[in-house]
């Protein structure tokens, strides 16, 4: 019998341009895909292909240079278009086009179910489904000398305007339950996999199974770890999603990954959202062709959710975890009277001085700021949205500090930046906590 676990503090946000529906309604399989390094914390790229080359599904493109085992794999066969780079030669992405394939294999492994926990690993690894997962602490992909405690498996997606994941894998038990029985290799302690109160997924075979209420932010897999059992010192946590899973399933049953993904296209500015079969890195405008309203506002691309999502824009690509695209006004071209002091009843608050917190209806908000950037006000409003036993006001000055004691002592091992999402969208210093979440855990990481 699964455990219901409480979870009081968090804030769902009622945004317009939600699904109707969480099944898929189309395929679209682009021309050329991207792969992004940046999507994958601690993975450091080292091209193992060059422009021009040819590459088959599922076969590696870019390699880790302190663990060459680990790959960044192709979703689609065809030939290399193009290396990115930025400043200092850095690797933003690699474009694959699919339009000539080339004669490149696509990509299986011999798996006979025997595998021990070192087998396991080199497989995960060069089938890129080792980079899909990550550690606590500092939110990265595990490390090889990694032991975990324990592997969490988050199965619900509470963000803004988010797929049911239930849809993703609900004909799909006999993949999660070969994926449970693979990842019990790799630990000595359980996996715990954390599903919506009202899921109808039955019990997996080997893990321990939760249920949480869907409030945002119970689906980050952080608030699952620091309500059943948070991270110590000294301590590692694998962390992964329940597609993720399922995908290390198919590897152990069928020997080979489909790269296919289902994205949910949200948001205001979606003439009708929906649930497209794609590729991950495809260009996001084929997912949105013929669908963004043409009301005559400029239009913020997000290749995720309105909380945690990169800006993309529509010449961007789809981002890791590949799961959403949302489309808001940009709000630049918006001439309101009053601006950021307006207390219009469209505009949406959780602040009781506006007007629309009393309301009940869908809000439609644009990407603006809505005030300057100022010093950190000691309010608590940081606490009211994060269900987890830390200090995050004092955690954030520590780490602004750069104090590694302190940051120790205020939970810092147990935390992503994505946990700290909400508390930035309802922070009235507007503060950027995510990105000094993400410098904060580098820091530690390289002082470690």
């Amino acid at each position: 019998m699964r455990k219901s676990i409480n979870i009081k503090r968090g804030l769902n946000l009622n945004l317009e341009g939600a699904l109707t529906d969480s099944r898929p309604v189309t395929r679209i399989i682009p021309g050329r895909v991207a792969l992004t390094p940046d999507d994958f914390p601690g993975f450091r790229p080292r091209p193992e292909l060059s422009e021009g080359d040819y590459v088959g599904t599922g076969s590696p493109v870019m390699c880790d240079k302190n663990d060459p085992d680990i790959k960044l794999v192709s979703p689609v066969s065809g030939k290399i278009e193009s290396i990115v780079r930025g400043p200092r030669r850095k690797i933003l992405n690699i474009i694959i086009s699919s339009a000539d394939k080339g004669d490149a294999p696509e990509a299986t492994f011999t798996v006979n179910g025997n595998e021990d926990a070192d087998t396991l690993k080199h497989l995960l690894k060069i089938s890129g489904l080792w980079a899909m997962m990550r550690r606590r602490p500092y939110d990265i992909i595990p490390q090889d000398s990694d032991s975990p405690r324990d592997i969490f498996v988050t199965g619900l997606d509470t963000a803004p305007l988010a797929l049911n994941l239930d849809t993703m894998v609900e004909d799909k038990i006999p993949e999660l339950t070969a994926g449970v029985a693979a990842l019990k290799k790799l630990t000595t302690g359980n996996i715990y996999i954390c599903v919506a109160e009202d899921s109808t997924l039955p019990d997996i075979d080997g893990a321990e199974m939760r249920s949480l209420p869907m409030l945002h932010p119970a689906g980050n897999v952080g608030v699952q770890i620091a309500n059943i059992k948070p991270v110590n010192k000294g301590e590692s946590v694998w962390t992964l999603d329940i597609v993720t899973l399922a995908k290390i399933g198919s590897l152990m049953l069928n020997g080979r990954v489909n790269p296919e993904v289902s994205v949910a296209v949200t948001g205001s500015e979606v003439i009708k959202p929906q649930v497209v079969t794609t590729l991950p890195g495809a260009p996001l405008s084929s997912l949105l062709d013929h669908n963004i309203a043409d009301d005559g506002v400029n239009h913020r691309v997000i290749s995720g959710n309105v909380l945690t999502g990169t800006p993309e824009g529509i010449d961007g690509y789809l981002r890791y975890p590949y799961r959403q695209v949302t489309v808001i006004p940009e709000g630049n071209d918006n001439a309101e009277f009053m601006g950021w002091a307006s207390l219009s009843p469209s505009k949406m608050s959780e602040s009781r001085s506006f007007p629309s917190h009393f309301f009940g209806r869908k809000f439609s908000p644009d990407a603006r700021l809505q005030g300057g950037r100022r010093a950190m006000i000691m309010s608590g409003v940081y606490d009211r949205y994060m269900p987890m036993d830390i200090l995050p006001e004092p955690l954030i000055k520590a780490i602004l500090a750069r104090d590694i004691d302190r940051m120790e002592a205020l939970g810092i091992y147990e935390v992503a930046p994505e946990d700290f999402a909400l508390a930035e969208y309802a922070d009235p210093s507007k503060i950027e906590l995510q990105r000094i979440v993400r410098e904060g855990l580098d820091y530690m990481r390289d002082e470690a």
